[in-house]
């Protein structure tokens, strides 16, 4: 066996989503496992070794004494320091998205390899300027897609990938919960979120993710008509400060796509949550509809399906949700940031298969630029395809 240590710079990692989800739960899990291995004939296993990178020194050494990671040699507050040193290959992202594009040229120039959270930038041609770039460099380039390996949408990949149904007519989707104004209880996420000029906004954050669910699963968007509104127009800051809510917490949008389905979704900070899960998939077919979330999937057959008949006069005596069967695991799910970190490292050290780029990234940019300009216009609008 050799073990190969991969250096792994990580900006963004005393945020929420960038020490939970990709340092713990992703590069310290591998760690955890006994690292990576590439399956090649030599044995390789990629070990990786996280380089924490921030503004605050003393939040960065709190997180690397937490976990045994050597403080003196993993933690900085110089980017250019960082990218300068030879011994790291890759560089992650997962930044308040205002500041992610300049970070991301700046890897790129230095010839590292990107992964970054998304959006990777604030604007459609920020975004495709960081792929043609990444492209000209020569590097190896990743945009997190982390809700195609829920397992709930595992399981319903692998129901299309199956034929179960049929012709797909449409999918309607329900994201989102209450999150609380900051004033009598803490919000659950930071205040920027709820400032446009800071990069906030829902649409900016989900649309993203709606579509590279849509097109891996269903089809490019072909078009999208949406209404984007701040239903919270005040709420308080991390200092008990109140502020004004300038970005978009509520979106509804409709999606066109090729082959004809329509999809639905509603994404909101600003809905009480009364379905299973925090996000809902409903895909109906002329063969057979499924839901979807994070790790559960249900699905009703043509053949089981029901003939309910509307009779407001009458109490219904049936349990709708009783007449759905649930879709079994039938194997084993990890992390799914993990899963998707694994993919990435494998693609950089041994060249395996990849197309979650930043060419991948840029179309989720581009559906919520336009997303917000069908808003302002009140319009459906043409989504044209991003072409490499």
């Amino acid at each position: 066996m050799t073990r190969k240590t991969v250096r792994i710079a990580m900006n963004g990692v005393t945020g929420r989503m960038g020490y939970r989800q990709h340092l713990v739960r992703s590069l310290l899990a591998l760690r955890e496992q006994g690292g990576l291995g590439l399956g090649d004939a030599e044995g390789t296993v990629l070990w990786p070794e996280p380089v924490l990178v921030g503004r605050r020194e003393h939040a960065l050494r709190e997180i690397a004494e937490r976990h045994g990671l050597d403080a003196e040699a993993n933690i900085s507050t110089d980017l250019d320091a960082v990218l300068a040193d030879p011994t790291i290959d890759i560089y992650f992202d997962a930044q308040v998205t205002s500041a992610r594009e300049e970070a991301l040229t700046r890897a790129i120039a230095a010839g590292k390899h990107i992964y970054t959270e998304k959006p990777s930038a604030t604007g459609l041609a920020g975004a495709l300027e960081l792929a043609r770039l990444a492209q000209a460099a020569g590097i190896k380039h990743g945009v997190v897609q982390d809700k195609l390996f829920l397992p709930g949408l595992l399981k319903l990949k692998r129901l299309i990938d199956g034929g179960f149904f049929g012709k797909i007519l449409s999918v309607r989707g329900e994201f989102g919960y209450w999150v609380f104004e900051g004033d009598w209880q803490s919000a659950q996420r930071p205040s920027w979120n709820y400032r446009s000029e800071d990069g906030g906004g829902i649409v900016v954050d989900m649309f993203p993710h709606w579509e590279y669910v849509l097109h891996e699963l269903f089809g490019r968007v072909r078009s999208v008509q949406a209404l984007a509104t701040t239903h919270v127009p005040q709420r308080w800051d991390e200092q008990n400060k109140p502020y004004d809510a300038t970005a978009d917490d509520a979106a509804y949008g409709i999606f066109e796509l090729d082959g004809g389905a329509i999809a639905q979704i509603n994404s909101s900070w600003t809905v009480r949550v009364n379905r299973d899960e925090l996000v809902e998939f409903q895909v109906d077919g002329t063969e057979g509809s499924a839901v979807a979330g994070l790790r559960n999937c249900r699905v009703q057959h043509r053949g089981s399906t029901p003939k309910p008949v509307w009779n407001p006069d009458l109490p219904v005596t049936q349990s709708f949700r009783d007449q759905w069967q649930e879709v079994p695991d039938n194997q084993e799910f990890d992390n799914g940031f993990k899963a998707q970190w694994e993919l990435f490292l494998k693609h950089v050290y041994a060249d395996a298969p990849y197309h979650w780029d930043l060419h991948a990234g840029a179309r989720g940019v581009q559906l919520a630029e336009l997303g917000l300009k069908s808003s302002a216009e009140g319009r459906r609008i043409e989504v044209p395809e991003i072409v490499q």
